[in-house]
């Protein structure tokens, strides 16, 4: 078991830990998109191509992945607004070398691309796009942030972050403009000011990461966060333009203690602890505005890939093909541009 946090504010990764608990896989044949994972070489972590392939190997039907920003395999020496076309580089090399294989990994990339540049963020919005060959799919900020010192999950953020700067609103409207995506990673105090971009950006699709980040660590937690947390997804899922990733949930700011434990946490476990998030996501917004996803290798540090994927099959139990179909690729290769 691993007790320690890295640099980002997540549980160090224990392989050894995680390969104690070794479940058969649920429903092989199901394909999945995974539609929120990194790869990453920092701070002494290390999660690239082979990791990843390692992960998704373990029995479920992965045809392909879609990466998300992280700050890494960035172009320094660039100017500050060009760096992050290093890691568009970067994974655009890692999917050209897997896009005949079994599991496509990147083949859909959302990178970080500074918003609050406004109108000016469109050229280089257009230079992400085609370095990638067509891959580049939508940008994520780095926009989490709370005033709690207990509350961190990302490296370097400047507080209180972009979200209520009117010019990031402009950059917004401009990936709409392009056919990308807006992905946001935000605490579920901070959805208000999601709610105030989404309104702002009818022609944009903007995808909540993590369920809305329900924090369970600082002064949150319990029924009263739940209930705010709530009663903000469901004024977000009042606009159609908004979707959400189901995952996220294996992070330390959730307030889980799994990776303290002598055994990793079964896929019954993660179910049963997930289930109430989970179900409130699919009610509100309905199955074609919804994805499971893996969150990985942040997720890692708390739970392996093959009982995350089983927990979600096993939440989803009751749905009919269609709706399975939905939740586990046919939203994320909608929305990313994607195939099966």
């Amino acid at each position: 078991m691993s007790t320690k946090l890295t640099a980002g504010g997540h549980v160090a990764i224990d392989e050894a830990w995680l390969a104690k608990i070794q479940e058969p896989i649920l429903e092989p044949a199901l394909p999945i998109i995974d539609p929120h994972h990194h790869i990453w070489d920092r701070g002494g972590e290390t999660y690239l191509l082979p990791e990843l392939l390692a992960d998704t190997a373990t029995g479920h039907d992965i045809r392909a992945t879609v990466f998300i920003q992280c700050a890494s395999m960035y172009d320094e020496d660039a100017e500050p607004a060009r760096r992050s076309l290093g890691e568009t580089r970067f994974m655009t090399e890692l999917a050209k070398a897997t896009e005949t294989s079994r599991t496509r990994a990147c083949a859909g990339l959302v990178g970080l691309v500074d918003l609050t540049l406004g109108d000016r963020v469109t050229p280089l919005l257009e230079e992400h796009v085609a370095l990638s060959g067509g891959r580049f799919k939508g940008v994520r900020n780095r926009t989490a942030w709370d005033a709690s010192p207990r509350v961190r999950s990302n490296l370097e953020v400047p507080p209180p972050g972009p979200l209520n700067d009117p010019v990031f609103k402009d950059g917004a409207k401009r990936l709409g403009e392009l056919g990308l995506t807006l992905d946001v990673w935000a605490y579920h105090p901070q959805l208000p000011l999601v709610l105030e971009v989404a309104r702002a950006a009818p022609g944009t699709t903007i995808v909540i990461d993590h369920c809305g980040g329900l924090l369970g660590v600082g002064p949150y937690g319990g029924a009263e966060a739940f209930a705010d947390w709530r009663r903000a997804m469901t004024a977000l899922a009042a606009l159609p333009n908004v979707l959400v990733k189901l995952g996220g949930l294996a992070m330390e700011i959730s307030g889980k203690q799994w990776h303290t434990r002598d055994l990793p946490p079964t896929s019954e476990e993660l179910a049963a602890d997930w289930r109430p998030q989970i179900e409130t996501c699919i009610a509100l917004f309905g199955v074609d505005r919804c994805m499971f996803e893996s969150n990985f290798p942040v997720d890692k540090g708390m739970c392996g890939y093959a009982a995350l994927w089983n927990a979600f099959k096993r939440l989803s139990a009751g749905a009919s093909a269609a709706e399975k179909t939905a939740l586990f690729s046919g939203t994320a290769a909608r929305v990313y541009g994607l195939s099966v």
